[in-house]
């Protein structure tokens, strides 16, 4: 990755189905050297999810959620979806990816990195299945918060040249970290210019900064660049006692 890459967390809700004649290809994923590591997920996760009570406890699963365990079972012979497609939720939703243009699609590949929970970190444009996964999910004798920070720490830093700009929640920063990467605090701004914090509506926020990125082909490489780029198309970014204040009113959709 050069300039910019952005790291986005997965989200829990995934699209279903996908190409029926691609099935998942370890080696073929962005940072293939977590082929082990990504095996040994896969191996934990099928053990799991082999038995309902098991599934219940280690995934998670309530009863209106049980049936997702047929997902890790699956993992090796289920159809694909690049995984920009195959998340969906408050932060992928806006990013309308249907709707998006071939280079759109292009620049999310080479620009936008997703800490998964099954796979790691993995490019936009890599091709996977289905599955149900939480970062703080408990696998048997793997633990997820001991296997990814290492490797993945590595990965990243192996990839990283510019700006690393990270929209991840806490959880997935930490089974991946990457070192000198920028976080963004989501703000709202009242009437009075009083400043809050956003929670759950942040990822909306994140989600239409990533759209509104790749769709003006955004050429960032540092905060600088990303302040200019942010002023020119409206959007209001700004450093605040040593951080960055991103104001979710200055993202609504008919800008991203």
């Amino acid at each position: 990755m050069t300039g910019l890459t952005v790291l986005l967390p997965p989200s829990e809700t995934k699209r279903e189905g996908g190409d029926t004649g691609s099935t998942l290809d370890l080696g073929g994923l962005s940072f293939p050297e977590l082929s082990d590591e990504r095996a040994a997920v896969i191996i934990a996760a099928r053990s799991v999810s082999s038995e309902e009570s098991s599934a219940r406890a280690a995934l998670k699963l309530g009863p209106k959620s049980i049936a997702e365990r047929f997902r890790n079972l699956a993992l090796t012979t289920s159809p694909t979806l690049p995984a920009i497609e195959r998340y969906t939720g408050v932060l992928y939703d806006p990013l309308d990816v249907p709707g998006a243009s071939a280079a759109v699609r292009d620049w999310w590949s080479r620009h936008v990195v997703v800490q998964s929970a099954m796979f790691g970190p993995i490019g936009a444009g890599d091709l996977i299945p289905a599955y149900r996964l939480s970062h703080d999910a408990r696998l048997g004798p793997l633990r997820l918060a001991a296997h990814w920070p290492g490797p993945s720490r590595a990965a990243l830093r192996s990839r990283a040249d510019g700006l690393v700009l990270d929209l991840r929640s806490e959880g997935y920063r930490a089974l991946g970290p990457a070192e000198g990467a920028v976080t963004l605090r989501v703000v709202s701004v009242d009437g009075s210019g009083r400043r809050k914090a956003l929670n759950h509506w942040n990822k909306t926020a994140k989600g239409r900064l990533v759209s509104l990125l790749a769709r003006t082909d955004a050429t960032v490489g540092s905060m600088d660049d990303l302040a200019d780029w942010a002023s020119q198309v409206g959007v209001v970014l700004e450093r605040v006692d040593g951080g960055w204040d991103l104001v979710a009113e200055s993202l609504q959709p008919a800008a991203a």
